[in-house]
């Protein structure tokens, strides 16, 4: 995605958080906690990489399906990426 070739701050502070999370989720099995806990912690860190998800796909969207001035060509292209990176994330 040429949009994201250059460095995103936010992006790059969303993926640490990210990263701390799962780390709390290897934390959390390696230290024995219970379960609940674990759970939530699991769901939080999936909430974070939707999120991401979500963030770049709506990026892709916007500048390779949606841009002004994008041929047919390149917006079907940027519908095909699109389409394929949905169904791998919906499995």
């Amino acid at each position: 995605m040429a949009h994201l070739n250059t460095p995103d701050d936010a992006l790059i502070k969303r993926v640490h958080r990210i990263l701390g999370q799962v780390q709390a989720v290897e934390r959390a099995l390696a230290s024995g906690a219970d379960c609940a806990t674990t759970l939530h912690l699991v769901a939080a860190a999936r909430g974070a990489m939707s999120g991401l998800m979500d963030q770049i796909l709506a990026a892709h969207l916007h500048e390779h399906v949606a841009q002004p001035g994008l041929s047919d060509a390149e917006r079907a292209q940027g519908a095909v990426e699109l389409l394929a990176a949905l169904r791998r994330h919906a499995r």
